[in-house]
């Protein structure tokens, strides 16, 4: 039996984590021979549900859960963790516009990063999931320079999920045969699903849709899509939510599969002439816990020029939030 590990879970009472952290407990997201401490975090008013939580986890009697810390205190959750997952945030409420949403959790993102630097593994692993994802990785990235920058990612593991759903629906073919799915990006509507490069068994995803819906249908539908969750369920993304977490890390820390890569927001290197050190979404192949931009690809000027527009979101909002690094 390995070591355990310490994974960090912020926001852990609300509702990703409900879906979320039994599926770490089990051996989905490190592996089945992998021991977890779960160390989570929350606000002091939701401690009594976090309880909870942690009473239905031990209730659960994995075998690989070695302990659950419950705590208020960013200090007590972020020592020595190997692994953090950053879901809690503030959501956006009504007439809040996105400045605002980056301001309140950027501060939130600030502080945790300083906590992370003094406290943490110096090599730990974390994914953003806390909107505005991107940028909010990109904050605690400038605030926690003792990590490795290529450990601080953000997710779009969700958006590449529903990418392939889209897709597979379209061509009326079976997920599992749709690989090498990309979204660059940032995780807003300006990012950019793209079948370009996309295979769908043994042909190209393009020779089997119409390209007037790839541009036109697909790609709106794919990045507004949480939008019409909470238009039908009354709140964001869940379950989904906690799913492409697994998803993310799995493949970071397991490795790809061959022949296939995925979606992740990581720290640019320049490539696509892309602005270096944004936390930007590329597709990437992961192997003994490290992750590689697939280079090479030919982009056409339309997602070239979507591409772009994306970038010029974030580099907006990395100014908004400067004076919090």
């Amino acid at each position: 039996m390995k070591q355990p590990v310490r994974v960090t879970v912020t926001g852990a009472a609300g509702q990703i984590c409900y879906s979320l952290l039994y599926r770490i407990a089990s051996g989905e997201m490190l592996g089945t021979d992998q021991p977890v401490i779960l160390q989570l975090l929350e606000i002091t008013p939701a401690l009594g549900v976090l309880e909870a939580v942690k009473m239905e986890l031990n209730d659960c009697a994995f075998p690989l859960l070695q302990d659950v810390i419950c705590t208020d205190d960013p200090k007590v959750a972020f020592t020595g963790s190997d692994y953090g997952l950053m879901v809690g945030a503030k959501p956006r409420g009504p007439g809040m516009e996105r400045a605002d949403l980056l301001k309140d959790n950027g501060k939130i993102f600030s502080t945790l990063g300083k906590v992370i630097n003094e406290v943490a593994n110096p090599d730990m692993k974390i994914v953003v999931v806390g909107n505005p994802a991107n940028t909010n990785a990109y904050i605690l990235m400038k605030n926690a320079p003792n990590l490795n920058p290529q450990n601080i990612t953000a997710l779009m593991r969700l958006d590449h999920n529903r990418a392939i759903y889209q897709l597979a629906e379209k061509a009326d073919k079976s997920m599992n045969t749709v690989t090498k799915m990309t979204i660059w990006g940032n995780h807003s509507t300006t990012q950019v699903p793209d079948i370009a490069h996309t295979m769908i068994g043994e042909d190209t995803a393009p020779s089997l849709v119409d390209a007037t819906w790839a541009n036109e249908e697909f790609i709106p539908k794919v990045a507004k899509r949480g939008a019409e969750v909470i238009a039908a369920r009354g709140s964001s993304s869940a379950a989904s939510a906690a799913n492409g977490v697994i998803d993310h890390m799995k493949s970071w820390v397991l490795g790809t599969k061959d022949g296939d890569w995925v979606s992740m927001a990581v720290y640019s290197d320049g490539s696509y002439g892309i602005e270096e050190g944004l936390i930007y979404s590329y597709p990437v192949t992961c192997k003994d816990g490290e992750w590689t931009i697939v280079t090479g690809l030919e982009n056409s000027d339309f997602i070239t020029e979507k591409m772009k527009a994306s970038e010029a979101e974030l580099q907006e909002e990395a100014k908004t939030c400067s004076d919090l690094f």
